[in-house]
C-alpha cells in the first residue's frame, strides 16, 4: 500500500522544503489569497471558525459562498474521491 503524502514529506526533508517554499508562494499570489479569503468567510459565516470542533467547512461545488458542516477527515476525503473519477483509463 502506497504511504501517504504526510508520511513522505515527513520522512524526506529536501522534498519537504521545496513543497513549503512552493505552497509559500503561491499562498502570497491572487488565486492563492482568494481560495483562502473564501475558505475563511464561509468558516466564520458557519460559525467554525477557530472554534476547534475539528469541522470544516465543506463548499457547495461550483460555489465559494455556499456551504455546509463537515467533518475534516470526510471533507479532505472528497477530494481524493473526485480525484479518483479523472483518471483516464
Amino acid at each position: 500500500m502506497a504511504k501517504s503524502t504526510a508520511e513522505y514529506y515527513r520522512n524526506n526533508e529536501p522534498a519537504r522544503k521545496k513543497r513549503i517554499k512552493q505552497q509559500s508562494a503561491y499562498q502570497k499570489t491572487a488565486k492563492g489569497k482568494a481560495i483562502k479569503n473564501n475558505a475563511n468567510k464561509l468558516n466564520r459565516k458557519l460559525g467554525t471558525y477557530g472554534n476547534g470542533d475539528g469541522l470544516d467547512a465543506a463548499h457547495y461545488k461550483g460555489s465559494t459562498t455556499k456551504g455546509r458542516l463537515q467533518k475534516a477527515s470526510e471533507n479532505r476525503k472528497s477530494r481524493k474521491k473526485n480525484r479518483s473519477k479523472l483518471h483516464i483509463t
